[in-house]
Order: structure tokens, then C-alpha cells, then sequence
């Protein structure tokens, strides 16, 4: 019985782990739309978006069902809360992904992107790769020291984020209010796709250790180690 019970609760990982690959893939793709204005891939982007959703679903059931059969406590109810919240990150960094590609859909067949900060824009988009790559192997391996290093990981997308600011702010801006109004929303989506691979990394750290990774303690839990 206690097999099984540990068997549901390491599905929860894999489960996690395969919604960090999804949504790479997408942030990738919608990366690729959005530069070449390929609206085939911004829709394949958009439309795969559900998968990401039905696995976070499955993670809430599953969790939902462990808690009234099971009552975790200590690490095992450390476990379900943050697969709850990690699930809720990549859920939005589904989400993210998606209205980067409708930003693509929304231009075709033009790029939304202005020439001068297409390589800022490709580099968001590999940063935003790398950060859940590393966020997907931490939760896959509960790595602590790497998910402590996403933190400073997030520095450079916070810096690229400030360069695209500065070019809209720029006295030579030269393309208007609608593709600046486009490049202001799709720094703030990679911005924040980058904000939340950090949550899911600080989630692996809270649950290894039992603190934040800030190192205040968290609010309690009943029943946690």
C-alpha cells in the first residue's frame, strides 16, 4: 500500500518534469514564430498550449486524491504542495509562451519584432530556454545548488528586459506606438517566463530543505518536517 502511495507521489515528478519540456518546446517555437513570422508554428504553439493544461489538471487530481486518501505529512506533504505550485508556474509559462505566439499571429505576415532588436528578442528567448531546462533537471533530480543558482541564472533576462525599455524610450524610436505597445507586452512575457522557472527552483529548494531559498522560513504547514 505505502509502495503505491510512493509510486503516485514520484508520477507527480515525472509529470513535472514533462510539463518543463513542453513548455521549453513551446517558448521555443513561439520564439521562432515570432522572428520568422511563421504563422503555422504561432499556431501549432497555440493550439499544443492544451496539452501543457491537461497535465497540470491530472498533477491538481492526482494531488486532490492523495490528499483525502493519504493525509501526507513532514516531506511527503512538502512534496504535494510544491508539485501543486511548481505545476502552477509551468502552467504560466504555458500560458506566456502562447501569448508570445499570438503576438506573432497577430503581425503575419510582418514580424513583430523591429530589426534592430531581433538578436535581444532571440537571446530572451534562449535565455527563457535554459533557465527551464535548468529548472526541469532540479526538480527532476532536486538538485539544491542548482536550483539556488537560477537566481543569478535570471540576472541576464532581467538585463535584456531593461535593454528593450531603453530602446523604446530611445529619441531615435522610429516605428510608432503599436510595435512599441508589441515589443513593451513580449519583454514583459519572457520577463516573467523567467520569473516563474525561478519559483519552480525555489519550490525544489523549500522542498528539500524545508526553507525558502532566501533562507527565511517558510509559513507553516501543518504536519511539515
Amino acid at each position: 500500500m505505502r509502495d503505491a502511495y510512493h509510486e503516485e507521489l514520484d508520477a507527480l515528478t515525472v509529470r513535472l518534469v514533462e510539463m518543463t519540456r513542453l513548455v521549453r518546446s513551446a517558448i521555443s517555437r513561439a520564439t521562432t514564430a515570432l522572428l520568422d513570422a511563421d504563422l503555422e508554428l504561432a499556431e501549432s504553439v497555440i493550439s499544443r498550449d492544451a496539452e501543457v493544461d491537461r497535465i497540470f489538471t491530472e498533477i491538481e487530481t492526482s494531488i486532490f486524491d492523495l490528499m483525502a486518501r493519504q493525509q501526507p505529512v513532514a516531506v511527503d506533504l512538502r512534496m504535494v504542495i510544491t508539485a501543486l505550485r511548481m505545476g502552477g508556474d509551468l502552467e504560466r509559462m504555458g500560458d506566456l509562451a502562447e501569448h508570445v505566439a499570438k503576438v506573432a499571429r497577430l503581425r503575419h505576415p510582418d514580424s513583430a519584432i523591429p530589426p534592430e532588436l531581433r538578436v535581444t528578442i532571440l537571446e530572451m528567448g534562449q535565455i527563457a530556454e535554459r533557465l527551464v531546462t535548468k529548472a526541469g533537471s532540479c526538480v527532476a533530480s532536486r538538485d539544491v545548488e542548482s536550483a539556488l543558482e537560477l537566481e543569478h541564472d535570471d540576472d541576464a533576462m532581467d538585463k535584456l528586459h531593461r535593454k528593450l525599455f531603453k530602446a523604446l524610450l530611445a529619441s531615435d524610436w522610429k516605428y510608432g506606438v503599436e510595435p512599441a505597445i508589441d515589443v513593451t507586452l513580449i519583454g514583459r512575457y519572457y520577463e516573467r517566463y523567467a520569473d516563474h522557472a525561478v519559483r519552480v527552483a525555489r519550490d525544489v529548494v523549500y522542498l528539500v530543505t524545508g526553507s525558502r531559498a532566501d533562507g527565511r522560513a517558510p509559513q507553516s504547514v501543518p504536519g511539515t518536517a
